[in-house]
Order: structure tokens, then sequence, then C-alpha cells
């Protein structure tokens, strides 16, 4: 394969830069890039509202199973808190004041609504917070595909463009211990994921994702659901003598640091750090969904 040279595929990022600023974008209150925030009260209302967002986009694709699947996202105020869904209620339903605010012990904060919380989802949430002071999200849910492809106990192969996000950053957390009711499972899983990995598949369990901001952690769920599915898929049309191709770990690697996360995921700039350069400014995949999501709901989530 060829490649650019670095300093002329560096022009070409500056250059698009360049066109989607001029175009508008990428403001404190555009649509796209990560909006700056003076006020940590401001910010933390933006937080919310999207992570009220994040889990009816997870009603939507179905990803509702009883009281299972949390997601969790540090507050810029109380920093050591954060947010997180409230026990029992579906996620088509939840709403920004719905969202309850928990602290390092587990205990339900009076600047969030007082509802219960997930006591598994408090075990894994908070040990993944503590090991992992680099992002501010994480989402564990049990996915229809998900959860199937999880009973491998092994990683998605990288059959596609858009799988090079996954590369060399999807963990296997390869055991089960049964429902998390201690911190023994939540630290064994954040050990796992290692210091730099955002996407984890827990075997005979789930899905877990991790994000600089909610939007990524939460696209990030869906692509490695869709992933699962489209693996199961692979694996199904092997059986019956279609060879699979694999990309190459040298195309995959390049796909991962030029295009894989800047254009899709907000605020990606830790795993590629070729986007630093216009994290700010390219737009976000969760944000046409945030947008319909709106539109559907007259705002009402927002509430």
């Amino acid at each position: 394969m060829a490649y650019l040279p670095k300093a002329r595929l560096m022009q070409i990022f500056l250059d698009l830069e360049a066109r989607y600023l001029a175009s508008g974008v990428g403001t404190k209150r555009g649509k796209s890039g990560v909006p700056k925030f003076d006020d940590k009260y401001e910010k933390r209302e933006w937080i919310k509202c999207h992570l009220a967002a994040a889990f009816r986009f997870w009603g939507k694709l179905g990803y509702a199973e009883g009281t299972s699947g949390h997601i969790t996202v540090r507050d810029p105020v109380l920093q050591d808190h954060y947010w997180m869904n409230p026990l029992g209620m579906h996620y088509s339903m939840i709403k920004k004041s719905d969202l309850v605010l928990v602290s390092p012990e587990g205990y339900v904060s009076s600047e969030g609504a007082q509802l219960p919380i997930n006591t598994a989802g408090y075990w894994i949430h908070s040990a993944i917070h503590k090991a992992r002071p680099d992002v501010v999200a994480a989402a564990h849910c049990h996915s229809f595909y998900g959860k199937t492809w999880s009973a491998f106990g092994r990683p998605i192969d990288i059959l596609q463009q858009d799988a090079c996000v996954f590369y060399e950053n999807l963990s296997v957390y390869n055991s089960y211990g049964g429902i998390v009711l201690a911190s023994d499972e939540g630290t064994n899983i954040a050990a796992a994921l290692g210091p730099t990995n955002k996407t984890c598949i827990l075997r005979n369990h789930g899905l877990l994702t991790l994000g600089n901001t909610i939007d990524e952690c939460v696209y990030l769920s869906s692509l490695l659901e869709k992933h699962c599915k489209l693996q199961l898929m692979a694996e199904a049309a092997a059986a019956n003598g279609i060879p699979k191709i694999i990309i190459d770990d040298d195309d995959a690697r390049y796909n991962a640091e030029t295009e894989g996360d800047w254009e899709a995921l907000y605020a990606a700039v830790d795993t590629f750090p070729i986007a630093t350069f216009f994290a700010d400014s390219l737009p976000s995949q969760f944000q046409p969904e945030y947008d319909l999501l709106v539109k559907e709901t007259n705002g009402e989530f927002l509430q």
C-alpha cells in the first residue's frame, strides 16, 4: 500500500479543517466539535442533556433489557462524582431531570434525582472511573449481538473499514463471575481494559465502551454492536466455505491513525493523535442522532 508523506497528509487535514471553519461549524453553539465552556455549571447541563439523549438512543436501538445496562459520565462540578441512569426506568423514558448524581462511595447526591441506582452498575463504573481518569464516560449494555458474540470470548476481526476504530483499542474480559455485586469484578474489568483501550467485550455478558465525551462513548457502543453482528454473519458464511479477508495490520493501523475516529466521534484525541488538530471542528456521528431525538420528542428528554 502506498502512503502519503506525513507533511502532505497533514496539509490535507489542515485544509479540510479550514473549510469546516469557514463554513461556520466548530463554534460553541454549533453542531460540530466539542463545545467549550467557561462555566462548569453550564457544562454540567450540556453533559446531562447528551446523557439523556444517549439513553433515548439506546432505547431506539432496542438495548433495554430489564434493569440491566448503564451509562455514566463524570460531573464537571463535583469531579469525583458521576451521573447515571436510575434503576428500573426504561431508556426510552429517561429525561435529564431523572439522572442521578452518584458519589465515589455509591451515595446518591442531593444535586441529582433522588432515585435508586443499579448496584452492579455502581461497582463496574466506580472501578473504571477510578482506574481511568483519562476518560469521561463509560457505557455497558446487554445488546443482542454483543452478548451473543461475547460467548466466544474473543475480539472481533477487522473485517471492514469502520472496524478499524477498534484496532488496538479493543479488549476482551475473558472471565465471568456472575452478577457484579462487589468491587473485585469491576476492578478486574478495568484491568482488562488496560491504560488506553476504550472498548471491551465482556465474556458471556455484553459490551463496554469508554469515551472522552458521552457522545463518543455511546457511538462506540452502537458501532461495536453492529460489528458483533457483522462478525456473526461473517462466521456463518465462513463456515460454509467462504473465506474471510481480514484487513492487514498496517492498513488497519493506518486507517485508525488517519481516518478511523476523527470524522466519527467527539474528542477522540487521545486514541488518535492526528485528531488533535481538528477535534473541535469536525462533525460528530452522534450529533445527527441527537438532533433527530430532539425533533421526535419535541425536546421532552431535555426536561
